[in-house]
């Protein structure tokens, strides 16, 4: 029996590693803001699944969060074998349209928070000789689209850097790269998705599958999907000018309204 602690549990890909994960039969850790939903999930999970739920109400946009999540992750009479740090939110606007206090909480969640478990988590890790990390990040991550892209391309460059760092060590690390996904993460932001077509939308719960997939596999980046795989694929081979006119274009298209 295995322990894995999800940062943004309640919802959206969260929700769907803890439903993947406790049906595995793995004890959670689970972790947001909101400790009402957080126990009715837990509630759920434990009836369905018959496993250990431990609920964690933290907010990672700020210090104390991150240190209560750092320090459940560092006791060792409580081993966690999987972190999933899946926190995140999207901001509507363009640079500048966007208050600096809304940017840098951006980035304390991103970034930060994820800087600090991950380091927390793997340490622990690294003395067992055992475990992994999955950090969320996105396909935003390939094109130049704000902070919120920004942030996302430092989550793949951190994760593939320390996997390599960690190598034979017995932690893995993988950062996982979603495109749209049917979730709470839109609509929190105000941002409008009438206009995304059908084929560009994928599902939560086979998307987490497929990353558990590519992580037994060994892999330090998973893009869980052929057609956001030939996407990024494209993006790629595509010279940057042309990356960067593509990505404006499509995100007043698709992006928030």
């Amino acid at each position: 029996m295995t322990t894995v602690l999800i940062t943004g549990a309640t919802a959206g890909i969260g929700a769907a590693f803890a439903r993947r994960l406790a049906g595995e039969g793995h004890d959670l850790v689970l972790v947001a803001r909101n400790e009402e939903r957080l126990g009715e999930q837990a509630t759920e999970l434990h009836d369905r699944h018959g496993v250990e739920v431990e609920v964690l109400a933290a907010d990672l946009s700020e210090d104390k969060g991150i240190e209560a999540v750092e320090d459940r992750l560092r006791d060792p009479a409580r081993p966690v074998h999987l972190l999933v740090n899946n926190a995140g939110f999207g901001n509507k606007g363009r640079f500048l349209e966007v208050s600096m206090a809304d940017e840098l909480k951006m980035l304390k969640v991103h970034c930060e928070a994820v800087l600090r478990l991950t380091a927390a988590a793997t340490e622990a890790m690294r003395e067992r000789h055992r475990g992994a990390v999955i950090n969320v990040a996105s396909v935003a991550a390939f094109v130049p689209r704000g902070t919120y892209g920004a942030s996302k391309a430092w989550v793949v460059q951190f994760t593939q850097g320390v996997a390599r760092d960690m190598a034979g060590s017995g932690v893995r690390l993988m950062a996982l790269c979603p495109g749209f996904v049917r979730t709470e993460f839109h609509e929190r932001a105000g941002m409008g998705t009438d206009n995304v077509p059908g084929w560009l939308w994928l599902d939560a719960d086979k998307l987490v599958g497929a990353a558990l997939r590519d992580l037994g596999h060994g892999k330090t980046l998973s893009v869980p999907d052929p057609r956001y795989k030939a996407i990024t694929g494209l993006m790629k081979l595509a010279p940057h000018r042309v990356v960067s006119r593509a990505s404006s274009t499509t995100g007043r298209k698709y992006g928030p309204k």
